[in-house]
């Protein structure tokens, strides 16, 4: 067990070499003094208890981890300002900025539709659902495993309790089955 003095004699040894290691981690004198003043902090409270002989290592991964917090950190500030650097208000704008008024939706995301596009594929979605109902239970289970659930011919069979084969077939039967209802219904997939 370290004692305060150990603790202490160890942090005013290290200190200038964990510096240094933050600087060339993240280029900014000031953000590398705020990183080692964090590890050693977190050195003093939650492992101040330990062997001098153990201080090193625990300093060296606390550093370490403080130094990826820090780049963590930096990308999502960096987003955010990213998301949000073109919505600043200009010069001479009388009215308060309201971000959802200047927000445009990427093209080709559910955003972007209008709203008959959506209604138009809500109801499909619906079809396509009616559609699965009529099939037969093990087409339907097979079906919904493979192409909802996303899992493979393996796992499909091994929960259905059939062999690879089958599973292949009652997906066949069942994606024929449903373009046909669907074709009919004029749907084109």
């Amino acid at each position: 067990m370290a004692t305060d003095k150990e603790l202490n004699d160890f942090l005013a040894n290290v200190e200038r070499r964990a510096f240094k290691q933050a600087v060339y981690a993240v280029r900014k004198d000031e953000s590398a003094l705020d990183i080692v003043q964090d590890a050693m902090i977190k050195l003093a409270e939650k492992y101040g208890d330990k062997p001098a002989a153990e201080l090193p290592m625990l300093f060296q991964r606390i550093l370490q981890t403080t130094i990826l917090d820090y780049f963590r950190r930096e990308k999502v500030r960096n987003t955010w300002v990213s998301l949000f650097g073109g919505f600043s208000r200009q010069e001479g704008d009388d009215e308060e900025f309201d971000i959802l008024s200047s927000y445009e939706a990427e093209e080709g995301t559910a955003a972007a539709e209008s709203s008959a596009d959506q209604f138009e594929r809500a109801q499909t979605l619906r079809l396509i659902e009616e559609e699965v109902e009529k099939l037969p239970a093990r087409q339907r289970e097979a079906f919904l495993m493979r192409y909802w659930q996303d899992m493979d011919v393996a796992e499909t069979a091994e929960a259905m309790g059939c062999s690879e084969g089958s599973v292949k077939t009652h997906c066949s039967r069942a994606t024929h089955a449903l373009a046909e209802a669907l074709k009919a219904k004029g749907i084109k997939l």
